[in-house]
């Protein structure tokens, strides 16, 4: 099994709130700084939720002691984040012959967002400003020295980073001369010496991926062009030039993953396409012919997307294939990945597992085991002895046996769509009681998906006795183009059919108690909360938006500079304003213009500096419900963006979250 680094991101993925503080001067803050709610009386809606509980909420939220073990690439040294009183997290370097520990990198008022080994003697991290999400690459010697912001430029943000190999550069892509378009960077993350390695100069048909080999050579790019149609080009080895190698709609996928490093043949890669099918698989192809060598693998219901390759000590041997199916599933290919993977399965059984870190000798492995009851423990794994020692439990204090089982559905649309999801149900609901729901829509809305493993909000609402629904309602990745198109321009609409359908599954298999179901969701979820509320207000006890988009109109009119290219590409899957009658239909699906639809309370969360959804999404509709009389709690946050990070603002919003639940299921019949 394969966690797909899922466990390493979710405490970015969950979304987090604030303590609401008072303001000497609101002159500069972003929005409108009179709206949000007094501390005193967010203070009250957490006084709502009263018992006797086992677990706190910082016991879900609160950030793990040590986390993000890495080793070394020369496996000499152990690295990982410490947090301290203060709740920073610092990176700290073990030497694994002396056991002397180091802090190398210092976090101070932003959070060190990725941090990673660059070569067996330095480190690098990433950091923006209160989320803004104008993020700089920093490096770092793994005692502190030689501290480096490598892109110390104004406004900008990175794209990828690509370390290469054996060499003190790293390959980056940012936005430095164009807000708009990205251009790629080879940086001496030692000097700081920077080297621009190619220009994009067109705006309006930009490139917006470059192919780099390992080595560090760009082999190819592809272009958007008119914001629709992507044009992948190829350089021939032999001539130097770049040659269009394949032009597909924006909608498909032909992705080079990686070249075929373990092949004679240096025009050979790993590709992920779903040009002749629905659902994506990974195939060999030779990039010079134009043609498929051979089929890797595919999968007859999920897109299969993901591989993971040896280095050179094997030379860059294929070890296995992953994909999201109902959990996360691995396919072992390597000799040396199966012993791994048998031995590992026979240790954890059904738990998922993965390998997080290595040395360039694969000698010593980090595996990270998980499952829907066991939120991350460490172990690390000697390929020679072939032992297994535990390293670190990320959560002790929460004891698999007090978990709540998440458990896949299945069930059919209205029009006949089959729909996927997941609902986590508290012993209660086991054992025969009706208990009350939150749905929570997810994200995006295109090409994510909610996938099965630990996920704190829902064990955190078991706690209190409240069920969880996830829907990966059409528009959902991972599940063939044809379902996420099935979505395009249906957002607002038919996606939230099919939330609304896996609602009335929940409440026929006698789960759920019918008139306590709360809706809650972040960025597109936060929409889908105010679109529920108007679609369905009778279906609804209550919502929370979170960094909730209010508005398409001025959503769309709110993007980022890096954003604008894909404008047309977001015409396609939400709503084309140009045409008269999808504004119309845009209008009807906007939450600010059908307030008189929402009967039910509403709680709003916000970061003042969220790039993605603009405050000004938030202060509208706060402003507009009020306007017709309704009190909703606001909480601002004006150090962070588009999901909250900062642990104390994090356990603010849940125990808010929880009152507000509380109440509001306390007031249903």
């Amino acid at each position: 099994m394969n966690l797909n680094s899922k466990i390493l991101t979710t405490a970015n993925i969950v979304i987090s709130a604030i303590m609401i503080h008072a303001q000497s001067t609101t002159a500069k803050l972003p929005g409108d700084p009179t709206l949000p709610s007094s501390k005193a009386s967010l203070e009250k809606l957490v006084s709502y939720d009263k018992g006797t509980f086992k677990y706190k909420v910082e016991d879900y939220f609160a950030r793990p002691k040590a986390s993000a073990f890495k080793i070394s690439p020369d496996g000499k040294y152990l690295s990982y984040k410490e947090k301290d009183k203060d709740m920073k997290n610092h990176v700290y370097v073990k030497e694994l012959g002396t056991g002397k520990i180091t802090k190398a990198i210092v976090e101070k008022d932003d959070l060190i967002k990725n941090y990673g080994w660059l070569n067996k003697s330095r480190l690098f991290y990433t950091q923006d400003k209160g989320g803004n999400e104008n993020i700089h690459l920093y490096a770092a010697d793994t005692d502190g020295g030689n501290l480096k912001d490598l892109t110390p430029f104004e406004g900008i943000t990175l794209g990828t980073i690509r370390p290469i190999k054996d060499t003190d550069f790293v390959v980056v892509t940012m936005n430095k001369n164009n807000k708009q378009i990205f251009e790629p960077y080879k940086i001496n993350f030692v000097t700081g010496e920077i080297t621009q390695l190619y220009e994009n100069k067109d705006v309006n048909s930009p490139i917006d991926d470059y192919i780099f080999d390992k080595d560090g050579n760009l082999r190819g790019y592809t272009v958007l062009e008119n914001g629709l149609t992507t044009k992948m080009y190829y350089k021939d080895l032999q001539t130097g030039k770049f040659n269009l190698l394949k032009s597909t709609d924006w909608s498909d996928t032909f992705n080079i993953i990686r070249f075929n490093d373990n092949s004679k043949n240096k025009d050979e890669a790993y590709v992920v396409t779903n040009l002749d099918s629905d659902k994506s698989k990974i195939v060999l192809y030779d990039l010079k012919k134009n043609a498929v060598i051979k089929e890797v693998y595919s999968h007859p219901v999920y897109d299969v997307n993901s591989i993971s390759v040896a280095g050179k000590n094997r030379n860059y041997e294929l070890d296995y294939i992953s994909y999201n199916g109902v959990k996360g599933e691995t396919v072992p290919v390597s000799k040396f990945y199966k012993e791994i993977d048998d031995k590992l399965k026979a240790q954890f059984k059904d738990k998922e597992f993965g390998i997080v870190s290595s040395d360039d000798n694969n000698e010593k492995l980090l595996v990270i085991v998980a499952s829907d009851k066991l939120y991350g423990t460490y172990y690390e794994y000697d390929t020679k002895t072939k032992e297994l020692k535990l390293l670190y439990n990320l959560m002790p204090q929460l004891k698999e046996e007090d978990m709540a089982e998440m458990r896949p559905i299945e069930f059919k649309s209205r029009d006949g769509l089959t729909i996927h999801g997941y609902i986590t149900l508290p012993k209660a609901a086991l054992e025969g009681k009706k208990v009350p729901l939150v749905v929570n829509p997810h994200g995006g809305p295109q090409g994510i998906r909610d996938d099965w493993g630990f996920n704190p909000e829902t064990q955190l609402f078991a706690s209190r006795g409240y069920a969880t629904l996830q829907v990966n309602f059409r528009i959902s990745g991972g599940y063939g183009k044809g379902f996420q198109k099935a979505g395009y321009k249906q957002i607002g609409r038919k996606a939230m059919d099919d939330v609304e359908d896996g609602v009335k599954y929940a409440i026929s298999q006698g789960w759920v108690d019918k008139d306590k179901v709360a809706i809650y969701g972040g960025s597109h979820g936060g929409y889908a909360t105010l679109m529920g509320l108007i679609k369905t207000p009778d279906l609804y006890a209550c919502g929370v938006d979170y960094v909730g988009v209010s508005n398409i109109f001025t959503f769309f009119a709110s993007f980022p500079e890096y954003w604008k290219p894909y404008k047309e590409m977001v015409k396609q899957i939400w709503y084309d304003l140009d045409n008269p009658e999808e504004a119309k239909i845009a209008k009807e699906v906007s939450p600010v213009y059908q307030i008189d639809k929402i009967k039910k309370p509403l709680f709003v969360v916000q970061g003042a500096n969220d790039p993605r959804v603009n405050i000004n999404e938030s202060d509208q509709i706060v402003k507009a419900m009020r306007a017709k009389g309704f009190e909703v709690p606001y909480m601002v946050k004006y150090d962070e963006g588009h999901g909250f990070g900062k642990e104390p603002n994090r356990i603010e919003l849940y125990k808010s979250m929880l009152g507000f639940f509380a109440e509001n299921f306390n007031k249903s019949k």
